[in-house]
């Protein structure tokens, strides 16, 4: 899981992220721990982000 390294290389804060794609910020927070959640999560961050979400879970 690289949400955390893309997030920071674009310098977006967890909460700029959240804004953006709709995914609470404790979510995110849960994803970079973790890195367990639902594939619709990962679509809505991976968008966000700009990102495929086969880059996004590598």
């Amino acid at each position: 899981m690289k949400l955390k390294e893309i997030r920071t290389a674009k310098k977006l804060t967890q909460k700029t992220l959240s804004e953006i794609s709709g995914v609470p910020k404790r979510t995110i927070e849960d994803l970079e721990r973790r890195g367990d959640g639902r594939v619709s999560t990962f679509i809505k961050l991976a968008d966000a982000l700009k990102v495929t979400l086969d880059e996004l879970c590598r």
